[in-house]
């Protein structure tokens, strides 16, 4: 009798695990009823297995202690509202009225006023985004502040390892952070330990550690994907690109990364500088309040700004709420380039809500992905978005890594995030809003550019893909909320 009632009692022990993860599933807060669907079916249909995958990657952990860091860190910096202007900015800008909403849906994320008087350029390609940042780093009097999430040892990551260490040598206070996953070839290289020598300060975001043990205390796939750089508190640097070559051949294969990068100057540096002080804060323990104490030069001429830094500290559904609000804010045009496009329901209507309501409303797509999951997920939209009368382009140049947004020829959003679940739940982002024609004309011509060299997707190839092709799209996609 012994083997039958131990098999009842295990069997029982068993039922009441999946009951009581099933139940923590439901009660968890910030959770869409899709996501909650989801995880119940992953829970019951694979048993141990889909416990184990709850316990990694079911729910958005960074882990107490480094939570509260960062929550410490960040309230013992200077004042945000006080240090990035007046509070009624709009009203001493040219800004129309019908988008002081955009910047006030801003302000709800990080506290960040929009801010004027600033200027930018957007540069030609990754080539000369390096080099504008090695000449920025040589030209740099008092200090340097650096966060990538992929930064290679390659030849563009090594010309700002070189401009780091001659700003060290001469002085200037350097500091340089890199994910540990994302830029684990530069971090274990014998470059990250010849900057160290040189003086240049280092740190790792998100430390990994032992991969087997992290999980116990957080997600091992919360990352800090921002690309970052400011110097001397008035230049700064925001869009896509990461710190390495086009040729990326970490994933040569799908090379050359195509990304957009924009060169700051202007009180919108002082954002960015934010952002880094609360990274390199929580991960150093190093106070870099005093820096932001200092008044704000606005330059004579110039347009409002505003960044948008997200993460998983930071309030819930953030960047999405942001992305669809600039949908809803079209009225003429609406042009959005992505690589990775797993949106949400609300995110998916908004898109489409933008065609059917006559805004001429186009979204560009790599055709090669270098994550065929992704890539999948992203095509089982096209039939909707098609019908409601969104044009879709499929990049063929390369891998279209830009992530760009612009609204009537006149807002732009550039930055890190992707329109997908990772950069809505898991990745700290960090992304700039702006009202000016000019630089938004310049972001709409290289919006123009990419699809010049794609190719259009009608419904008819839609229709025409197998059903193994669309069973393929539609499951991937089915799993993204656990994805």
């Amino acid at each position: 009798m012994e083997g039958p009632f131990t098999a009842t009692l295990f069997l029982l022990i068993h039922v009441l695990v999946q009951l009581g993860f099933i139940v923590r599933v439901l009660l968890r807060p910030h959770r869409e009823p899709a996501s909650r669907i989801a995880w119940v079916l992953v829970i019951l249909a694979f048993s141990v297995v889909g416990i184990m995958a709850y316990i990694l990657f079911g729910e958005t952990n960074l882990g107490r202690g480094r939570a509260e860091r960062m929550r410490a860190v960040i309230k013992a910096l200077p004042d945000i509202s006080a240090s990035s202007g007046k509070p009624d900015a709009l009203q001493f800008t040219d800004t129309p009225l019908r988008y002081a909403h955009l910047f006030q849906l801003g302000k709800t994320i990080n506290g960040f006023h929009p801010v004027d008087g600033n200027q930018a350029r957007l540069l030609p390609d990754s080539n000369a985004a390096i080099d504008a940042m090695v000449a920025d780093i040589d030209a740099a009097r008092e200090h340097v502040h650096l966060l990538f999430y992929i930064w290679l040892p390659d030849n563009n990551g090594c010309k700002i390892v070189e401009a780091l260490k001659r700003a060290a040598a001469r002085g200037v206070t350097c500091r340089a952070m890199a994910d540990s996953l994302g830029s684990r070839l530069m971090t274990q290289s014998e470059h990250w330990r010849s900057m160290r020598k040189t003086g240049v300060h280092l740190g790792v975001a998100l430390a990994i550690g032992n991969p087997l043990l992290r999980p116990l205390k957080r997600r091992i796939d919360l990352r800090n994907h921002r690309k970052i750089v400011v110097v001397d508190h008035a230049v700064t640097y925001c869009g896509s690109q990461n710190c390495a070559d086009p040729e990326f051949r970490i994933k040569a294969k799908y090379a050359p990364w195509v990304d957009a990068m924009i060169r700051f100057e202007g009180p919108i540096a002082r954002q960015n500088q934010y952002l880094f002080a609360a990274d390199w804060g929580a991960e150093t323990g190093e106070d870099l309040g005093p820096l932001l104490d200092r008044p704000i030069a606005r330059l004579p001429q110039g347009f409002p700004a505003q960044v948008i830094g997200t993460g998983p500290t930071v309030r819930y559904s953030a960047m999405p709420e942001m992305f669809e609000t600039l949908m809803y804010a079209a009225r003429k045009e609406l042009v959005i380039s992505t690589p990775y496009y797993v949106p949400d329901e609300a995110m998916q209507a908004a898109l489409c809500a933008s065609a059917r309501r006559g805004v001429d409303t186009t979204i560009i797509f790599p055709a090669r992905n270098d994550s065929w999951v992704v890539g999948a997920a992203s095509r089982s939209y096209y039939k909707d978005l098609l019908t409601a009368g969104v044009r879709i382009f499929e990049y063929q140049g390369g891998l279209l890594h830009t992530k760009s947004l612009t609204v009537d020829g006149e807002v732009t959003l550039i930055g890190s995030a992707n329109m997908d679940r990772r950069s809505f739940e898991l990745n700290y982002e960090n992304n700039i809003l702006l009202y000016d024609q000019a630089l938004t004309t310049d972001v709409r011509q290289r919006q123009a550019s990419y699809i010049e060299q794609s190719r259009p997707v009608a419904g008819s190839t839609v229709d025409s893909w197998t059903w193994r092709h669309r069973l393929l799209n539609n499951t991937i996609a089915m799993l993204g909320p656990v994805l």
